[in-house]
C-alpha cells in the first residue's frame, strides 16, 4: 500500500473515506544508506517538499543514525486553513513544536488549540493530525523517530 493510501485508511470518519489521490505533504523517514552524521543543516536553500495546498516542508536531516533507524527533522508553514495531511499514523514518535500562528493539533481524538511554544508528543501508531485555524502564517517543527527493531 502506498503512503497515501496508508493516510487515507487510517484517518478518522470522515476522512477515512478521502481518495488516495488527495494532495498530501508528509515526509516519509528514510532508514538506508550511511547513518547521518553531526552537522548544522541551514534552512536557507533546503527545497519545500509535498504537494497539499498551502503546506510546505523542508526537512533538514532524514536518514538512520548509529542508534535509530531512522530520524526525519524539518519546519512546516500552512496558511491559514491549511493542513499538511488529514490526521493519520506511522510506526515513529513525533515532537511538534508550534512557533508561529495558532491551531489546533488532534492526538488520540483529542483536540487541543495550539501557539508557539506549545509542544506535542505523539507515540507510535497513534493517530494525529495539525491545522492551521489561525488567520496568519503557522510554523512548526517536527522530530519523527523510529527505534531499530520497531
Amino acid at each position: 500500500m502506498n503512503r497515501r493510501g496508508f493516510l487515507a485508511s487510517t484517518a478518522l470518519l470522515p476522512s477515512a473515506f478521502v481518495q488516495a489521490s488527495q494532495q498530501i505533504t508528509h515526509v516519509d523517514t528514510i532508514q538506508t544508506g550511511s547513518p547521518l552524521k553531526s552537522s548544522v543543516v541551514k534552512l536557507e536553500g533546503l527545497p519545500a517538499v509535498g504537494d497539499s495546498p498551502g503546506a510546505k516542508a523542508r526537512v533538514h536531516f532524514n536518514g538512520p543514525t548509529l542508534q535509530l533507524a531512522a530520524l526525519a527533522s524539518g519546519v512546516v508553514t500552512l496558511e491559514p486553513g491549511s493542513r499538511p495531511h488529514p490526521p493519520h499514523r506511522h510506526p515513529e514518535e513525533e515532537l511538534v513544536i508550534v512557533t508561529a500562528g495558532t491551531g489546533e493539533i488532534v492526538v488520540d481524538g483529542v483536540t487541543t488549540q495550539v501557539g508557539p511554544g506549545d509542544m506535542m508528543y505523539s507515540e507510535a501508531n497513534v493517530l494525529h493530525g495539525i491545522t492551521n485555524t489561525g488567520s496568519t502564517l503557522m510554523t512548526f517543527y517536527f522530530t519523527k523517530i523510529l527505534a531499530k527493531n520497531a
